[in-house]
């Protein structure tokens, strides 16, 4: 079955605010510092930096930045877990 596009966005959206959710609560109960801590709760970051376009009239500023770590990835899939059962 072909899935929307609005659908794969959903997913992905659902899926990294759950797994922000759990990566801070995550990091209440971990020690600064361990490899636990590491690797549940750190982020590895990725995207364009910050570019400043200035036209003298009008002032732009783009960037996107991604910040993904392993809760996050968990959460994009329990949410296509959820999201798969789930018909609208």
């Amino acid at each position: 079955m072909r899935q929307s596009l609005g659908r794969v966005a959903l997913v992905l959206l659902l899926g990294v605010l759950i797994g922000a959710v759990f990566s801070e609560v995550i990091g209440l109960f971990l020690r600064e510092g361990s490899v636990a801590e590491q690797v549940f709760v750190r982020y590895q970051d990725f995207g364009l930096d910050v570019v400043t376009l200035d036209l003298v009239v009008i002032h732009f500023t783009f960037g996107l930045k991604f910040h993904v770590n392993l809760m996050s990835v968990v959460g994009v899939f329990i949410a296509a877990q959820l999201l798969r059962w789930y018909r609208y």
